[in-house]
This record gives C-alpha cells, sequence and structure tokens, in this order.
C-alpha cells in the first residue's frame, strides 16, 4: 500500500530523512517511531505530497509521489492528522467538518451522513453545534482526527494523535483507532508513546534520521531481546546457583535480590527442568515467570543507549 525507496529529503546541509526503503501493507497499522528530530514528520509530509523529497521516491497504491498527476490522487487517498490541529474555532465541529467534506468533493447527501457518524463514534455529537474554540485539546483532536476521516480515506496518517490528551480522551481515540484497524483501513501512525504503539500496530519501524530497525513489537523483542525465566525464591543458596548453571540450555545465569535470571531458548520446554532442578537443589521456588520486555526495552537498546 505504501512502498519507500531510498527516500531523502534534505533541509540545506541538515538531513531530515536519509535512504528510507520499507513496505506498508494494506489494511495494517503502522508505527513509525524514532526520537525529536528523526525525520517522522517530514516522512509523513513527504508520502502526502506536502513537500518533495530530494532523493528517492515512494508510492502509494499505484501513485507515485514524484509525478504531478499522481499526487492529486494521493491528496485524495489519504487522511492527515498533524501534529497541531489547526480548526476554525469559531465554527462548530459540524461546519468545520463540512468545508472540508466539500473541499475533498464529498456529495452533500454523504457529507451529512459521514460526519453524524464520524461525531458519535467519537461522542462529539451533542456539541456538535458549539464552538470548537470552547473546546478542550482532546475534543479539538478528536475534531481533527473526523475532519482527516471526512472524505472516507484508504490511508489515515495520524502524527502524534494522544499527545497531551488526559487519560480518558487518549482511550477514547486508541478505541476509534482500534475500531478503524477492525475496518481493514492502512492507519501510518507517528507516536512517541512506545506503550501505545505495541498495543495498537501490527507492525513498527525504528527510525533515527535513517530506519534502524522494522517488524512486529513482538519480533522486535525476541530479536534484540534473549528469552529470560525468572524464578522467585525464598533463598538462592551456592548449591542452587552450580545446578542451574550446569543445566545445557542454562545462559547467563544471574541473581537480582531473591530472584534467578536465567536466559533460555524456549521457557515452554526448558522451565519445567529448570524448575525440577532447583527443587531437587533444595529450592523453595514462590514463583516461576518469563521477564516481559517491552517496546520501550527494544527503543532504549537500539535509540536511547538502553543496555
Amino acid at each position: 500500500m505504501i512502498r519507500t525507496e531510498n527516500l531523502t529529503r534534505k533541509f540545506g546541509k541538515v538531513v531530515a530523512v536519509e535512504n528510507l526503503t520499507l513496505d506498508v501493507r494494506k489494511g495494517e497499522v503502522f508505527g513509525f517511531i524514532g526520537p525529536n528530530g528523526a525525520g517522522k514528520t517530514t516522512t509523513v509530509r513527504m508520502l502526502c505530497c506536502l513537500i518533495a523529497p530530494t532523493e528517492g521516491t515512494a508510492f502509494i497504491g499505484d501513485n507515485e509521489i514524484n509525478r504531478d498527476p499522481d499526487s492529486l490522487n494521493i491528496r485524495q487517498m489519504v487522511g492527515l492528522l498533524p501534529e497541531s490541529p489547526g480548526l476554525y474555532e469559531r465554527l462548530s465541529p459540524y461546519r468545520n467538518l463540512d468545508f472540508f467534506a466539500q473541499l475533498y468533493g464529498v456529495p452533500r447527501n454523504k457529507r451529512e451522513e459521514r460526519i453524524k457518524d464520524l461525531l458519535q463514534m467519537l461522542n462529539m455529537w451533542k456539541k456538535r453545534d458549539e464552538p470548537v474554540g470552547t473546546f478542550s485539546k482532546g475534543m479539538k483532536q478528536k475534531i481533527a482526527i473526523a475532519r482527516a476521516l471526512v472524505h472516507d480515506p484508504e490511508i489515515l496518517f495520524l502524527d502524534e494523535p494522544t499527545s497531551g490528551l488526559d487519560p480518558r480522551a487518549a482511550k477514547t481515540v486508541r478505541d476509534f483507532l482500534s475500531d478503524l484497524r477492525r475496518e481493514g483501513r492502512t492507519i501510518f501512525l507517528n507516536t512517541h508513546n512506545l506503550a501505545e504503539a505495541e498495543r495498537l500496530c501490527d507492525r513498527v519501524a525504528l527510525v533515527n534520521t535513517k530506519l534502524v530497525a522494522v517488524g512486529s513489537p513482538m519480533e522486535l523483542k525476541r530479536r534484540y531481546w534473549k528469552r529470560t525465566t525468572q524464578v522467585q525464591l525464598k533463598a538462592i543458596s551456592p548449591s542452587i546457583l552450580s545446578a542451574v548453571e550446569a543445566l545445557p540450555f542454562a545462559k547467563n545465569v544471574r541473581t537480582q535480590d531473591s530472584k534467578l535470571l536465567v536466559d533460555v531458548g524456549n521457557p515452554e520446554e526448558d522451565n519445567s527442568m529448570l524448575a525440577q532442578t532447583i527443587l531437587a537443589a533444595g529450592g523453595k521456588i514462590q514463583f516461576i515467570s518469563e521477564m516481559e520486555r517491552t517496546l520501550e526495552d527494544v527503543y532504549l537498546k537500539l535509540i536511547g543507549g538502553g543496555s
């Protein structure tokens, strides 16, 4: 659905995006993750044909961003939620959405139905006639998301959709994105919220001007972190340590307070033998589980300097 080929953008001597090559599949939620200044917003602006690349190209469906006739098609195919919503604050939510739907050429009968559906899904229908300028940031963000969807685009680009929202508003937005995901809509999500990306995204790309890594959150965790079993014991004796270290599958055996940490290749098979060995050595197990790694762990390891 989205394909970039050595996509590059420079601003003078500053390289914002360098040789970005990746594919986003139709119907997936794709997370685009990186620090400030990593080129995330610049990439989205190129893909939406708001700025031109310095080098390389990209395709949205069969349309190329570097071709003028195709760029008009792309603008019809995509919906964009920018980092700053930029709504007309004297207008109501309904009139904001109606104005942008007209710009996209949505027929009047479809506009009315589409606007009502979107505002109801975002719990904003009762406030449809109130001035947007009186709304909270979270309420404005909901209207901006509805605006990006008012012409029923195939692809939705979201730049930090829950940034600065209170927990309730952020949950409403996440639930709405989950509904869009079930519809099979392609969503390209720029976010600093790693827990949110891990929950919503089928795959993610970690970027820092260049592409660092790409894969599903689970794939990335398995690729960059060994699977570790943690065993909570009443006490850890030298005999327990020796017995565990002697196991052929046990790697990097270490302790953390009263926990025994062991890297294993296949916890589903190895944990049973590990538990038996500890019990035979006189250990009293309080619980045993796999240490849960997160997308944040991957990010810190690859970009943020985590160990």
